[in-house]
């Protein structure tokens, strides 16, 4: 008895004693809202998706490094911090006006928008695991840690489709590091926050010297991607189309627009297995269907126009698991064959100067999407 007691006295001493040395902390709570998604661009898989960091402690969270492990092996996958951190991450939880290395202030959460690149050849996790470092900025500001966020990978792979488009040179526009980018918005819509554009693409087309126009007149007919043929991406029934907003006939004109209009004139393709293909910015009466109508892959529907928000006369193309621009989850895809040309390393570039050539030479891609500002050729 006295023994038993005694073990259970040194049993109470450790744990006490473990209390002490690791004290309480209020941390982030951690979460990925939507599976991460695989993508295969330029020969390596990623995996889409966002690890969200709300804090409800009364004191402001500063994180400061975030890591990814396989969550049955342990393996780390990648760790960022510092400036590549800060690339992928937005503290004001508002999609745009982030200060880098602000902390996350009570009641707030910061988004962390991954593109996890895995070593060519290895297959994909089952499950992630998340661990993030951060200081508490009031008060003690020693750095502390949380694991946390464990979610299964997707097991579906992307869905192959045909080109939205024909011929080029087209810049495939996406990047996770912009503000306010189709990858950073989040819409909430009936009660449920979806990203509908985890995937989204802005086309644009250009001239052997990167140019967008033919003319240096600002007008939107002179730009090499209005009136250029839209196509349908393989064989699809016709869900809605809307043909009827006015086009801006200068390049410089800007508007206002809610959320309904905000896409412009737009058409949605239900390819089946719950996925559809949405189109946005549409040029005016230019819809050559109308919703219940079949259509085959490579068949023209529309124009290119300058419709809605789009900053320029583009094509705005994704997948989601809904026919609605905001209110759907944005799904990965892969084109069955483009010619990759090069890419941008910024984007304020485009319309100016030439693209940089591909390391090697331009080569065929096959069941893949193009990689972010990288510059494409399809078949005519």
């Amino acid at each position: 008895m006295k023994r038993r007691l005694f073990l259970y006295v040194l049993s109470c001493m450790a744990i006490a004693s473990a209390h002490a040395e690791s004290p309480l902390r209020e941390s982030f709570d951690l979460s990925v809202p939507m599976a991460p998604t695989r993508v295969a661009i330029e020969g390596q898989t990623r995996l889409f998706y966002e690890l969200h960091l709300a804090n409800f402690s009364r004191r402001p969270l500063d994180p400061v490094r975030v890591a990814v492990f396989d969550a049955a092996s342990g393996a780390a996958l990648a760790t960022f911090e510092g400036e590549a951190l800060e690339r992928r991450f937005d503290r004001s939880g508002l999609q745009w006006q982030a200060k880098a290395g602000a902390p996350i202030e009570p009641g707030r959460r910061g988004i962390v928008f991954f593109e996890l690149a895995l070593p060519a050849g290895t297959p994909a996790p089952g499950a992630l695991l998340h661990r993030v470092h951060y200081r508490v900025t009031e008060g003690e500001g020693e750095t502390a840690r949380v694991d946390g966020a464990r979610v299964p990978v997707a097991h579906e792979a992307a869905m192959v489709i045909g080109p939205p488009l024909r011929g080029g040179p087209w810049i495939a526009i996406h990047d996770p590091s912009w503000e306010r980018g189709h990858r950073r918005v989040v819409y909430a819509i009936d009660g449920k926050a979806r990203t509908p554009g985890r995937f989204a693409v802005d086309w644009v087309k250009l001239d052997a010297q990167g140019r967008k126009s033919r003319r240096d007149r600002g007008l939107t007919a002179d730009a090499y991607s209005h009136g250029e043929d839209v196509l349908a991406v393989a064989d699809a029934t016709v869900v809605s189309v809307r043909d009827d907003l006015s086009e801006r006939r200068r390049l410089d004109e800007r508007s206002d627009h809610t959320l309904d209009t905000g896409s412009g004139n737009a058409i949605a393709l239900d390819l089946g297995g719950g996925r559809y293909a949405f189109y946005g910015h549409l040029r005016p009466g230019s819809a050559r269907v109308a919703p219940g109508d079949r259509v085959r892959k490579g068949q023209k529907i529309a124009e290119v126009g300058f419709t809605g928000s789009a900053s320029d006369p583009q094509l705005h193309f994704n997948l989601a698991d809904q026919p609605a621009a905001v209110g759907s989850e944005g799904l990965p895809f892969a084109l069955d064959r483009f010619r990759s040309l090069g890419t941008y390393a910024r984007i304020d570039d485009v319309g100016t100067t030439p693209w940089m050539p591909r390391d090697g030479g331009e080569e065929d891609r096959v069941r893949e999407l193009p990689a972010g500002n990288s510059v494409v050729m399809f078949e005519d």
